[in-house]
């Protein structure tokens, strides 16, 4: 779901900052051959998250959800000179194709891609993390966002995607609708958690910024 009307979108977009050509061929190409495209994040967030990176210039960056690699690249243009991003996915169908990107992005010795459940890889990485991207299944936030946030740096941020859920956090939630309730239950933990600092932002399907004090 999109929040704002298309105008104001389209508006923001071309007053913002280019989407890079290679980024403009890995969203044709997921459109083309991958199922639930709307999973990548696109233009407008794509140059969020670079801009924040930019601004920051991890050293280390870690990504719970590489779907097509798209987030990634534009994560790791912000990197320092010997930074790397370590990226988690449980489908190894799409490894080619991030592969793929990965390397015409020039970042192949930059973006480590793992492959398998988060939970299992997040407490073998022996790393303090300066940005840390959570996009993956959504009933596992809380349990991402715990395990990260020992692994993250004061003065370090988390970002979360999907927080808005199309709107339904706004809502009553069903009793059998899981990612909802776990959304609203994340939303509300972040809110009284004082070992961060919080800001929900209206971007696409709703970004949560993190940091740790």
């Amino acid at each position: 779901m999109e929040f704002l009307p298309i105008a104001i979108q389209q508006y923001a977009e071309q007053y913002s900052e280019e989407e890079p050509s290679i980024l403009k061929q890995l969203a044709r190409e997921t459109h083309l051959k991958v199922l639930q495209p709307r999973m990548l994040s696109g233009h407008f967030q794509g140059r969020f998250l670079s801009f924040i990176s930019k601004i920051i210039q991890p050293k280390n960056i870690l990504e719970i959800g590489t779907y097509t690699g798209y987030s990634a690249i534009c994560l790791a243009e912000g990197l320092a000179l010997d930074g790397i991003l370590h990226t988690i996915d449980v489908n190894e169908e799409r490894k080619e194709l991030v592969n793929k990107y990965i390397d015409l992005s020039g970042n192949n010795n930059k973006i480590i891609p793992h492959i398998g459940q988060a939970l299992d890889i997040i407490p073998s990485l022996d790393i303090t993390f300066d940005i840390a991207f959570i996009d993956a299944d959504k009933l596992n936030y809380i349990k991402y966002y715990e395990m990260i946030l020992s692994k993250i740096k004061k003065g370090g941020i988390i970002i979360i995607d999907n927080v808005l859920w199309s709107g339904k956090v706004t809502e009553i939630a069903k009793k059998n609708d899981e990612e909802t309730l776990v959304l609203q239950q994340l939303n509300k933990q972040l809110k009284n958690d004082n070992r961060i600092e919080v800001i929900l932002l209206p971007i696409r399907d709703g970004l949560s910024l993190v940091r740790k004090k």
